[in-house]
């Protein structure tokens, strides 16, 4: 652990100006607040923050950065509050802390949708300052470096799990390829121990019979590129065992069979020696077709900058040859820490310009899983590159297809897409892309997302304003249907309704606008008793407990039951008054109701089976119909009319399918019985609106 006076040092050597005594309080203030707390390890809990920070005077960060690493843990894990450090240290200081405080002290809500605001917070904060991120990273760094101290394999598990999905692409995307690797092998050690085990030990067996063949083949680059007058260093390893795990797992082969488990690295001076040693080991050695990459002149998302190449090496073995400069070394090690990017703006802004997108992805997600898919859709890293007929260039991950490319340019530009040119070419809006193509796409008037495009994109971006855009049709489309209910309701109750009656009715349902109203009521999420008494209250009293409103389970009586048995209706085939009708008793169960005709009768072979008769007073019950409609304007209101004609009160509306020109719904309505059903079907099917209904 770095005392005190070390880690102002550090600071001050490549920070002359720092304020000393500022860190000096730092150090002081963790080192008290945390005071005899431990960590799993044993050790004193502010070890931590101090090495986190000592990570950051590695990438010789600023002092707020250094002071925000060793208070960065105060505020979750002690008394301290974000007001006691803006007052001790500052806003600037205080504004990082609240970045890299997690929220796990909300205790109610569960493991993934805690983690899920921890991360929403996390990128809010990160894309107002990246050094909220660096500060993140090494934070994670070193946990992983003192994961086996944890006793709960579970928490093991799940915090190299979160390692690997999150943070170590997160690195990857702002270029800190040192702090990935680390974090991958790590994690991978503890996610895959046996894989980890038993490739270590196949490397070091390779090791020991290669006697140095690294240095050797390191030594005989360094050689043909001197002979070329070109001054070099060459550095040579062997590649991390997460990597060759990956490589076994996407191609599918054995150990035996990844032939490029050698790398190596050429330094030079500047970037045109860089493709002079290109060619001189391209001529020197074959190279393979197809593994040449030119991130030089194509740079990654996060600025990284080198030329790869494959070489077919003495007795058949392949290599691989990364070639850049020494600056670019340092930048694509460290990313955007090696160059302070938080300090030059307009750079900046270039080189997490992705950070944009993780933040649409924030707004648009409905929940805690969606944030959490979608987060990790868009950080992930095998990367494709397309133009625009303008040549603006956009990287993609793999798989990526049109509707992707249209997203990535803009959202609007995605929301509004009805097809796509492919280098000149009409393609359907699936097609996959490759490198290089050239991506037109054709707008349409009044074009909306297709759900069915949920089946195709892979980023998160896509995704996410996908499904926002497809639940915001829905849910105006609902709406229309509930103001068509809501006026059958408003009729039966002895008042005139006007607008201020429905405002001063939104209020007291404690919702925000009368359209939180309609689509409550058309999604079956209020009763009619409820907007009634919302619309005048006290008006509900005078009618009968056996009004239409009543529980069914009180208007409706099955024959064949001992008295006082409890039943239930199935929710397989939802049976009503005037349907032929057989119940399954279970033991410990209650008697459930079915059709005749239910296919889940063919379950109760083992059941006790009763022959059942409705009784005499049964009104009332829940059945569900599927109906398809054409998806133009007005014909969810003509639906929604031939529901309140029927004086139907539907419970719950689902779009089960978007197939244009045609969107089919679930519904589940209150009707009287079968008679009742039966004469709904008709009216639908008689209305031009509607393609089919069905009951279910």
């Amino acid at each position: 652990m770095l005392r005190q006076y070390e880690l102002v040092e550090r600071v001050k050597d490549y920070d002359p100006e720092a304020d000393e005594a500022a860190l000096n309080r730092a150090y002081v203030y963790t080192v008290q607040k945390h005071g005899s707390q431990k960590r799993a390890s044993g050790d004193p809990y502010f070890s931590h923050p101090i090495e986190v920070a000592g990570l950051m005077t590695d990438l010789q960060l600023d002092q707020e950065t250094i002071m925000t690493a060793l208070l960065h843990d105060t505020v979750e894990d002690t008394l301290a509050t974000i007001d006691d450090i803006e007052e001790n240290f500052g806003p600037e200081v205080a504004r990082l802390v609240d970045g890299v405080t997690k929220l796990s002290k909300i205790e109610a809500m569960p493991e993934n949708e805690r983690a899920a605001e921890n991360l929403r917070k996390f990128l809010l904060a990160m894309s107002e300052d990246i050094r909220v991120l660096l500060v993140k990273l090494a934070d994670r760094l070193h946990n992983m470096r003192t994961l086996h101290f944890i006793k709960k394999p579970e928490k093991r598990q799940r915090i190299a799990r979160e390692t690997m999905d999150i943070y170590a692409p997160l690195a990857e995307r702002v270029g800190m390829y040192e702090y990935m690797r680390e974090m991958q092998a790590l994690a991978f050690k503890e996610l895959e121990p046996e894989a980890f085990t038993t490739i270590t030990k196949r490397l070091d067996e390779l090791r020991g019979k290669d006697g140095g063949q690294v240095d050797a083949i390191a030594l005989k680059i360094k050689q043909a590129l001197a002979e070329a007058g070109l001054q070099v260093e060459v550095s040579g390893r062997e590649k991390h065992p997460y990597s060759i795990w990956t490589k076994m797992s996407e191609r599918h082969v054995s150990f035996e069979q990844v032939t490029d488990i050698m790398a190596f690295r050429v330094l030079t001076e500047d970037v045109a020696d860089c493709y002079r040693a290109m060619g001189v080991l391209h001529t020197t050695w074959q190279f393979l077709p197809g593994k040449f990459k030119d991130y030089i002149s194509t740079p990654k998302n996060n600025g990284y900058r080198s030329l790869h190449t494959s070489l077919m090496y003495e007795n058949s073995m392949r290599v691989e040859v990364q070639i850049r400069t020494r600056e670019m070394h340092q930048r694509n090690e460290f990313g955007l820490a090696a160059h302070w990017a938080y300090k030059q703006d307009d750079k900046a802004d270039g080189q997490v310009g992705w950070l944009r997108d993780l933040i649409e992805i924030v707004d648009a997600s409905h929940d805690a899983e969606e944030l959490l898919e979608h987060t990790r859709l868009a950080i992930y890293q095998d990367r494709i590159f397309a133009f625009t007929p303008k040549g603006a260039l956009f990287q993609l991950p793999k798989g990526s297809t049109a509707v992707d490319f249209a997203f990535a340019v803009h959202t609007d530009l995605g929301l509004a897409t009805v097809g796509a040119k492919i280098n000149g070419r009409h393609m359907p809006l699936r097609t996959q892309l490759t490198n290089g193509d050239v991506v037109e796409i054709i707008k349409g008037a009044g074009a909306e997302p297709q759900l069915s495009w949920l089946g195709f994109v892979v980023t998160g971006k896509a995704r996410a304003a996908i499904r926002r855009a497809v639940r915001l049709k829905e849910r105006d489309e609902i709406a229309e249907i509930g103001s068509k209910l809501f006026d059958a309701i408003a009729a039966r109750v002895p008042a005139r309704i006007g607008k201020k009656a429905i405002r001063k009715a939104v209020e007291r349902l404690g919702m925000d606008e009368p359209d939180d109203l309609m689509f409550a009521v058309g999604a079956g999420k209020i009763s009619d008793r409820e907007v009634m008494e919302a619309l005048v209250p006290g008006c509900t009293a005078e009618f009968e407990e056996d009004e239409e409103w009543s529980k069914h389970e009180r208007q409706i009586s099955i024959r064949g039951l001992t008295p006082g048995v409890a039943f239930e209706l199935s929710e397989c085939c939802h049976p009503l008054p005037g349907d032929r009708i057989v119940g399954l008793r279970r033991k410990g169960e209650r008697v459930a109701v079915h059709t005749i005709d239910c296919l889940e009768l063919a379950s109760g072979v083992d059941t006790d089976w009763l022959d059942l008769n409705w009784g005499r007073r049964s009104h009332g019950a829940v059945g569900r119909l599927t109906v398809t409609i054409y998806d133009r304007p007005g014909t969810l209101a003509e639906m929604a009319g031939v529901f309140a004609q029927n004086k139907i009160n539907v419970k719950s509306l689902i779009q089960t399918q978007l197939d244009h020109p045609f969107t089919t719904y679930e519904i589940d309505a209150e009707v009287n019985d079968l008679a009742h059903l039966t004469r709904i079907l008709s009216a639908l099917r008689a209305s031009d609106a509607v393609a089919q209904a069905d009951r279910i």
